[in-house]
């Protein structure tokens, strides 16, 4: 496999957010559930909640629809009341003596077609909207001039989503910092990572919250002589440990998995897969990557945690938490799969299954402990593509959202079934948002939020 041919057709509108097991999922007094990073809680897409809305158009249970400035790909983040989310404004030309950060392959330049942006100014900001209402609370532009490195035409600068810890919000932008606001919008700190390479594609993994530690995963380039994982103090910004690692350019969001043992923070890799000790940066384990783009978050079941790949090669790995070294060869790995996974979404793991999805929405499901295939070649109904959101699940349904901005209702389980099928009219890339009995939907111009007829009779 060679590396240019990788990238030749990367296409990074991943979604990919805050993830975390640990806070709760259920929110604050009132009793209103939170969404409060990349995939909610629990990092996995799934809900808790019962007899949510799963029939809706453009107009039909729309409580509200607000126009969002600029593009991004960053998923809504929720707490209580309070809706964040991150967006890119594009400005003027960028100064004739700006020049982007200069990719290497060996000691040949390497330039891609799809590249754009850095020819820009751009303004990066973080939203507040009231969650019921969908009133725009406050905007802060969190950085504002020219950008470090190019991105894909399909992608967005704006692709990490947010964390919140129902105080502080935390929106990350790679090569141009990290930012802690108050729930008012005061800026309580900002650091810079520095220039973070991504082969002109841009960033997509987003920050992980754990304990007093924000972490963020900052790959780098094909070579990954400069990649790191980093923990910072989320109350100060200020570096609580740093880990060099060996791995090349990735836009996967890491996962933390409490077992009864300890806590594994678990990163996906072209190179290598590692776990590390969350708290300190100490390497639990390692084995063999996935020898292809990492983008998918992993999925987790008990002490079993699933790492996938969709381009240029289909892998999934399980793998049993609580090993120590190197993994390969050993019973840690629980089984292997090669076909069914998307380039972007990720898997969802949701009950006893994990669904895996193609780029055309075909699904695939395996029984999650085990590997053994119980159904293959799911359709939705209609020919489309899927290289943005994520599937979200809830009360025995699987929701996959297409690039059109088209969400199939699937019904969980060991037989495939469509049983709904909704549009907002509009393209989107975004993974939807659950909160106290509410969809949220982000497309190409507006959040929407959906709301009303339910699934208690389906």
């Amino acid at each position: 496999m060679k590396k240019v041919s990788m990238v030749i057709l990367l296409v990074l509108t991943v979604t990919p957010g805050a993830l975390i097991l640990f806070p709760s999922a259920e929110g604050d007094a009132g009793g209103n559930a939170n969404w409060p990073q990349w995939r909610g809680p629990g990092s996995q897409g799934v809900s808790q909640e019962r007899n949510l809305p799963i029939e809706w158009s453009a107009t039909k249970n729309v409580l509200w629809k607000t126009p969002i400035p600029g593009q991004g790909f960053s998923q809504a983040v929720i707490w209580g009341n309070r809706l964040f989310l991150t967006t890119d404004i594009e400005g003027g030309p960028a100064p004739a003596d700006h020049k982007a950060v200069v990719h290497m392959t060996g000691d040949k330049e390497f330039k891609h077609p799809d590249w754009i942006g850095a020819d820009k100014l751009h303004t990066f900001e973080l939203l507040c909207l009231d969650r019921d209402s969908g009133k725009l609370l406050w905007e802060k532009a969190a950085y504002e001039g020219a950008v470090y490195d190019h991105r894909s035409r399909r992608g967005t600068y704006a692709g990490p989503t947010p964390a919140t810890d129902g105080k502080y919000v935390y929106a990350y932008f790679g090569s141009e910092g990290v930012y802690c606001y108050d729930f008012e919008g005061n800026l309580i700190w900002k650091k810079s990572l520095g220039g973070i390479g991504t082969m002109g594609m841009g960033v997509g993994t987003s920050p992980v919250l754990y304990g007093q530690l924000l972490i963020l995963l900052c790959d780098q380039e094909f070579d990954g002589k400069n990649s790191f994982i980093v923990a910072l103090d989320k109350a100060t910004g200020q570096e609580v440990w740093r880990v060099k690692r060996q791995v090349g350019v990735s836009w996967a969001t890491p996962v933390v998995v409490g077992t009864k043992g300890r806590t594994e923070l678990i990163t996906s890799g072209n190179e290598f897969i590692i776990s590390y000790d969350p708290r300190t940066g100490k390497e639990w384990w390692r084995m063999e990557g996935l020898k292809s783009h990492a983008i998918a978050t992993p999925a987790v079941k008990g002490d079993l945690v699933i790492v996938s790949s969709g381009f240029p090669s289909k892998i999934i790995k399980a793998i049993r938490l609580g090993g120590s070294g190197v993994l390969d060869g050993t019973d840690k790995i629980a089984w292997t799969y090669n076909k069914g996974t998307a380039y972007v979404p990720s898997p969802i793991l949701y009950g006893d299954y994990i669904y895996l999805m193609s780029d055309a929405g075909i699904l695939t499901c395996l029984e999650a402990e085990t590997g053994k295939l119980v159904y293959e070649g799911g359709r939705v109904p209609v020919a489309t593509q899927f290289y943005g959101a994520s599937p979200v699940a809830f009360d025995g349904k699987i929701l996959l959202t297409c690039d059109d901005g088209d969400t199939f209702v699937i019904r969980a389980g060991p037989t495939h079934e469509v049983i709904g099928a909704n549009s907002i009219d509009e393209p989107s890339r975004t993974s939807i948002s659950i909160s106290d009995g509410r969809l949220f939907i982000r497309g190409e111009k507006h959040l929407f939020c959906i709301g009303g007829k339910t699934a208690k009779d389906q």
